[in-house]
């Protein structure tokens, strides 16, 4: 059945920055489609929070790096609400070590949830907006994608890889009305920084101009403002928010 409402599709969505980017769309009566890998108990829990009567969020399992079920996330989306208007891929892992160290399964993996997942869920999307001749993507990448980082050589190079991306099918999709942009998060407050020691985190908190490390809404809202209508002139960029990490 066609929604009523406008639909956003997230990647990611069941912790840390994709949670925060689902209730923001839900908080604003989007319905939601979100993926999840292994959080079922916590997306389930999330999708049963947020939906109301007249408003549905849905949590579907989906591994970002298997092309079948990238395309079955999104049949999924559209059977149920017959439309996508915002895609947010979101999904995303890190490997933290020397390269010499990575197996190949590491690297492929890596390459295959940050880089490839991004660019086979957006072709699929792009079939449905085109039909709309209407659509929004969001693109997370990552402040390491822009300057790199020692120790996430291959994180870096999947996200620099993002910001590429989002470049070039921006402009072979601007006719149909789709904007495309990334976001470049820094330091954010979620599972990936739970491995720091507070001293770490600390100094990180110390190298951006506010003084302190991001919170995931920070990024939720940034996406949502690129989601939007007042951003309708805005495509192929990618905004970095990061309280002034890289200044």
């Amino acid at each position: 059945m066609k929604s009523m409402r406008k639909v956003v599709l997230v990647t990611g969505g069941s912790r840390g920055i994709g949670e925060a980017i689902v209730r923001k769309f839900a908080s604003e009566g989007f319905d939601v489609c979100f993926s999840y890998l292994k959080s079922k108990d916590q997306a389930e829990e999330l999708a049963k929070e947020l939906s109301r009567e007249s408003q549905r969020v849905i949590a579907v399992k989906a591994d970002a790096a298997k092309a079948d079920e990238i395309k079955n996330l999104v049949q999924t989306c559209v059977c149920e609400f017959g439309r996508i208007d915002v895609l947010v891929n979101n999904a995303g892992i890190s490997e933290f070590g020397m390269l010499v160290d990575m197996t190949d399964e590491q690297i492929l993996n890596v390459l295959n949830v940050n880089l490839n997942s991004c660019i086979l869920t957006t072709r699929e999307v792009l079939k449905i907006m085109f039909s709309q001749n209407y659509g929004k993507i969001v693109n997370i990448s990552s402040i390491w994608g822009i300057s790199g980082a020692s120790c996430e050589s291959v994180y870096s190079a999947s996200k620099a890889g993002v910001v590429g991306f989002t470049q070039g099918i921006a402009k072979e999709v601007g006719g149909a009305s789709i904007n495309v942009n990334a976001i470049a998060p820094g330091v954010i407050m979620t599972d990936m920084t739970k491995g720091y020691t507070k001293a770490e985190l600390d100094e990180l908190a110390g190298c951006a101009a506010l003084g302190r490390n991001g919170a995931p809404e920070d990024i939720a809202n940034a996406v949502r403002f690129l989601a939007s209508d007042e951003a309708k002139f805005i495509t192929g960029q990618c905004l970095v928010v990061d309280g002034g990490f890289l200044q």
